[in-house]
């Protein structure tokens, strides 16, 4: 089956618990969208030391839309999140990669998350540190049900002909069209928020998402 992450934006702790609980026994892994208001507009729950509160057998993944993520490492790393995704626009190359570093050293997988504008090459010294990428599909990032833009995938493509051995993961906009191009494409993983969570059939919807 293809690994779907659910993508859960929370105002607060007990959103997040209620939709950790609505996905649970469905999918391995949710991605927590973690938004400061400024580096995106939208601001959202932020505090990393509730995640030791959550009770859960699904791995939990924070994509971080914040500005200088850097700032949190260590709290990050005594959540108990299982991975983190900073965004290459967020902080200066050295903050990024000290932080790669100090959350790699502590067992936490790193991805690496770039805007529709950004053009992964000015990374290529990050790329070496982490598991995983994950290239927003959207140009307003931050909100759900946005449209997905298509001319992500000829970064797709690009960048599993330079890179094959990272996992690709893609969010926004990703229905059951643009999801099919996705895996299609060679993307490892999709993280899909509005089609699930405005979903009459939650479950019904990870399943046909799985079995693309």
């Amino acid at each position: 089956m293809n690994e779907i992450l659910p993508a859960i934006i929370a105002k607060d702790l007990n959103e997040l618990k209620e939709k950790i609980q609505l996905v649970e026994g469905l999918v391995s892994w949710v991605q927590i969208d973690v938004m400061d208001g400024i580096f995106v507009p939208p601001e959202t729950w932020y505090n990393p030391e509730d995640l030791k509160s959550i009770k859960t057998s699904v791995k939990l993944e924070a994509h971080l839309m914040v500005q200088d993520p850097d700032i949190k490492t260590d709290e990050w790393i005594k959540s108990g999140v299982n991975r983190v995704l900073i965004h290459y626009e967020s902080a200066s190359s050295a903050g990024i990669s000290e932080m790669i570093d100090k959350l790699k050293a502590a067992g936490i997988e790193v991805g690496l998350s770039f805007k529709m504008e950004t053009d992964f090459h000015d990374a290529l010294d990050l790329l070496a540190k982490v598991d995983a990428v994950q290239f927003m599909s959207i140009g307003k990032i931050g909100y759900y049900g946005q449209d997905f833009d298509a001319r992500v995938m000829q970064k797709i493509i690009a960048f599993k002909n330079e890179f094959p051995n990272v996992k690709v993961c893609v969010d926004g906009g990703v229905n059951f069209e643009s999801a099919k191009e996705l895996l299609n494409a060679g993307v490892d993983r999709l993280a899909v928020g509005s089609l699930i969570f405005k979903s009459d059939d939650i479950k019904n919807t990870i399943l046909k998402l799985q079995n693309l």
